[in-house]
């Protein structure tokens, strides 16, 4: 075989609703060459300088105040901070300096779309988005060394949540927003969970390639934003091609605020298709820790029955067997069989039903003057309800920071 030609598809991309989506996407042959391959790979060798650059500082700093000074400058801005160190004006001032393609309208657009799917879009994110990205076994082996997803797996998965919504909030994403904070906190906690990373000993560099990386932090991305819509739409969801495209924009804004190099940013969703393709066939190779990862995240979905009594076993069943089913409509049967995600044909038929009913009331919604509107104030009520309920249910870090304190077990 020649660099220019066309690999085979990949797993992800042999499955049924796979090829359906791309005939909706327009049908496009997404393969790409060995030197395309070749490319993508260079990027998990990349890290994010700018970020590394404030860890290292803080580390040097006494314990508490580097932390600080980046908080300040998170919430007032770099100027607001007498002596800034040199690092923190680097990463500051980058990031002061806009991309010329952000355009904060259609941010807010996309952002408006996303709240309309409500309670109904937090499924995709964690059957498909989460339970998807476990699928890539050298990602996984930070969650796996952390030990923080894996053994508190309900906090993680309502931080997650809790972190899309801060960043998919209408004017969240301007300057000093909310959104914006949240995209450049978790952009430090990649960079303090690399730095763990990198002291232990027992890193494989050649298996795994360099922790938190270029690669890593934009298949991330793409599993918020076009796995997002994917899935949405698989359950029933419509949009317009510009809300579409509207909404692969905010992420490409989140992308660039989280460090993720220029090259590697889909300017498309015709883009993100593509990259979907490359990581699917360089990185969504699951392993026995992905095995790990999808058991924690269904015993997580088996105690939503708990406390109900003689009842809990079978809510918490159909829990497992409903999540299971959404999760297979996008990885397909034999990446779910080996993650070890229960069928069951009845709940895949139920799955199939409620996909149909929203389809229906999605394509009179798109007909009705003002049903659009409604939508997204429902979805903004029901985002708020769940925020709320959760809160008091957990002990959420609203700031992102604990994985901060990400222990270096076997360090050198």
């Amino acid at each position: 075989m020649t660099d220019h030609e066309r690999l085979p598809d990949p797993e992800l991309f042999a499955t049924g609703r796979m090829q359906r989506a791309l005939r909706l996407a327009g049908n496009r042959d997404l393969r790409a060459d060995a030197a395309q391959l070749a490319r993508l790979r260079q990027f998990a060798q990349a890290d994010d300088p700018l970020a590394d650059d404030v860890v290292a500082m803080i580390h040097a700093m006494p314990r508490g105040e580097g932390r600080a000074l980046f908080e300040q400058a998170l919430a007032e801005g770099i100027d607001s901070v007498d002596n800034p160190p040199p690092p923190l004006v680097a990463f500051f001032r980058d990031v002061e300096a806009t991309p010329y393609w952000v355009d904060f309208d259609r941010i807010d657009n996309g952002a408006r779309s996303i709240i309309r799917t409500g309670l109904l879009g937090m499924f995709p994110l964690g059957d498909m988005s989460l339970m998807g990205g476990y699928l890539a076994s050298r990602a996984v082996k930070t969650l796996v060394h952390t030990g923080d997803l894996e053994h508190t797996a309900a906090r993680r998965l309502a931080e997650t949540a809790s972190w899309w919504i801060d960043v998919t909030t209408p004017g969240a994403l301007r300057p000093q927003g909310d959104g914006m904070r949240a995209a450049l906190q978790i952009r430090l906690v990649h960079a303090f969970v690399r730095d763990a990373m990198n002291r232990r000993d027992d890193w494989d560099y050649d298996a795994w390639d360099r922790p938190v990386n270029q690669v890593q932090t934009v298949g991330t991305l793409l599993l918020f934003s076009l796995v997002f819509l994917l899935g949405t739409q698989l359950l029933g969801i419509r949009y317009t091609q510009q809300e579409r495209e509207d909404v692969m924009h905010l992420w490409r804004y989140v992308g660039w605020l989280m460090g993720v190099d220029d090259e590697l940013l889909p300017g498309s969703e015709a883009d993100a298709w593509r990259l979907l393709w490359l990581l699917a066939a360089t990185e969504f190779i699951p392993d026995n820790d992905s095995k790990r990862l999808a058991n924690a995240l269904l015993a997580q979905n088996a105690n939503i029955g708990a406390g109900l009594g003689p009842l809990s076993g079978v809510v918490g069943s159909a829990s497992v067997s409903l999540h299971a089913a959404i999760s297979r409509m996008l990885i397909g049967g034999a990446n779910a069989d080996f993650l070890g995600l229960p069928r069951n044909r009845l709940t895949d038929a139920t799955v199939r039903g409620i996909a149909a009913v929203t389809f229906a009331a999605e394509t009179a919604r798109m007909r009705v003057p003002g049903a659009t509107w409604l939508q997204q104030k429902i979805g903004e009520l029901t985002r708020s309800q769940y925020l709320a309920q959760v809160s008091k249910a957990l002990p959420l870090d609203r700031s992102y920071s604990r994985p901060m304190d990400t222990p270096v077990d076997g360090a050198a």
